[in-house]
């Protein structure tokens, strides 16, 4: 398989059980090595007492590509740490995009930065630090492992 079709292939697993971003409305939009685009809509339950898009579901989403950018090579891949820094207000009713790309791996251990852009707004940069705890998401035969 391509680079390419790892990543595809991982992902497709990834989705599957990831519920936490299937029910906050993500959609992913793209990947490959290294890489992964995620789109989410402010809804009015991510919404605070400002009336603006609250900061933990713009770090989810940022978070969630992170995620599938650092296990596109089918190494179960976590994060071992992350920060963000809020450029921007979220609206109820914006698209956020989140890209993340690979700005490190070395041996078990990544660094990936993630840029959420609202239209052609950056509302938030990401910095995930990744850490890969052993085994693939899944094996030559195409089986998910556990």
């Amino acid at each position: 398989m391509t680079p390419e079709q790892v990543a595809v292939r991982s992902a497709a697993v990834m989705w599957a059980d990831d519920r936490a971003s299937q029910a906050m409305g993500m959609a992913l939009r793209e990947v490959g090595p290294g890489r992964a685009v995620i789109a989410m809509t402010v809804r009015d339950d991510m919404v605070n007492g400002h009336g603006i898009g609250h900061g933990g579901t713009t770090f989810t989403l940022a978070d969630s590509a992170f995620a599938f950018a650092c296990n596109s090579g089918n190494r179960r891949t976590v994060a071992a740490g992350a920060e963000i820094r809020f450029r921007a207000p979220t609206r109820l009713g914006d698209e956020l995009v989140a890209t993340a790309t690979e700005r490190s791996r070395d041996g078990r251990d990544g660094v990936y930065d993630v840029v959420v852009r609202a239209g052609e707004a950056v509302v938030a940069e990401f910095v995930g630090r990744s850490r890969e705890i052993g085994g693939a998401l899944w094996d030559d035969a195409g089986e998910e492992q556990p």
